[in-house]
């Protein structure tokens, strides 16, 4: 007696696209034959996993499965000798014949097997495979760093639908949306035999932006500065969301000091109000020294009192 396919794959009844697809991968992975070149039984296993799979992950299928056994998803052909026979799982195989004769002998006759097969031993007919919800889908976008700061619609392609048809969705990503996150899309699988349908989610990947870096609704951007510029303070030209904005930098500022642009960072989840931009300052030193600015700082290092590093934690 064949397995039941959801048994070989290890998943519940009611298992998910994704479901079928991690215990396909996982099997197929564990019983391939040239993994395992010592085990007869390899290639049988693998053997079964596949046909497993191809039932279960394509959704018309799946549904015929579930209401008529592996039966339900063989095929007609005909041998070399012309002779009609249905076929199905592992190699079951039965004369068109034998089978009217096998429906007779439980009392229903040519109107069950044109009810199950067909008329004429074609595609099935008659018979109404139960409605089944369309299988929720999981698809990773990658959008650029300013459409998950603006917002976007994407056009995405979703395959498995009923009868195995791809169609292209129009989906609309909101602002604001942020590196790995997860939106729900309901109502865009379409189910089978008329069934509701399923949804679909998108786990987001942000691309890198070559200059700003974003944490939560705050922008960050490394601007250098001189060390003229840091110890006596200057007006400088930085990058921003909404373009190039002066700020003022302060007399004596080190090296990895924040300047606070308020209200220019990234959307905020669920009103109109935006994060904040923190200018990075980094004191870039002239490289190489001219003879006159080597001069000039080896004066001021003459005329230096403090120790920089007086107040460090490892100071005496």
């Amino acid at each position: 007696m064949a397995r039941d396919f959801y048994e070989i794959l290890g998943v519940k009844r009611d298992a998910t696209e994704a479901e079928i697809k991690r215990a396909y991968r996982t099997l197929a992975k564990k019983h391939h034959p040239d993994r395992n070149p010592n085990d007869p039984t390899a290639e049988k296993k693998f053997k079964e996993v596949q046909e497993a799979y191809n039932t279960l992950s394509n959704a018309e299928k799946r549904a015929e499965y579930d209401q008529y056994g592996a039966a339900g998803v063989g095929h007609w052909k005909t041998t070399p000798q012309g002779q009609r026979v249905y076929q199905w799982g592992g190699g079951s195989a039965v004369d068109v014949e034998d089978l009217e004769d096998l429906f007779s002998a439980f009392g229903g006759g040519a109107s069950v097997f044109e009810q199950f097969f067909g008329r004429g031993g074609g595609p099935r007919g008659t018979a109404r495979p139960q409605p089944r919800r369309g299988a929720d889908q999981e698809k990773d976008v990658t959008i650029a760093f300013e459409q998950a700061l603006r917002g976007t619609t994407l056009s995405l392609e979703l395959t498995g639908g009923p009868n195995g048809r791809s169609q292209k969705i129009d989906v609309k990503i909101p602002a604001g949306v942020e590196d790995g996150q997860r939106i729900r899309v309901a109502g865009r699988v379409p189910g089978a035999h008329g069934g509701p349908a399923g949804d679909l989610f998108l786990r987001i990947r942000v691309a890198a932006h070559p200059y700003f870096a974003r944490t939560g609704a705050d922008i960050y951007v490394e601007v250098p500065v001189s060390a003229t510029e840091a110890a006596l303070g200057a007006k400088i030209d930085v990058p921003s969301l909404d373009g190039t904005s002066t700020v003022t930098l302060p007399p004596g500022t080190p090296s990895g000091a924040k300047l606070r642009l308020a209200g220019r960072g990234a959307p905020k989840r669920g009103g109109p109000e935006r994060g904040d931009q923190y200018v990075v300052i980094k004191i870039v030193p002239p490289k190489p020294l001219s003879n006159e600015q080597r001069q000039l700082f080896e004066r001021l290092r003459e005329l230096e009192t403090a120790n920089p590093r007086q107040d460090a934690p490892w100071s005496p």
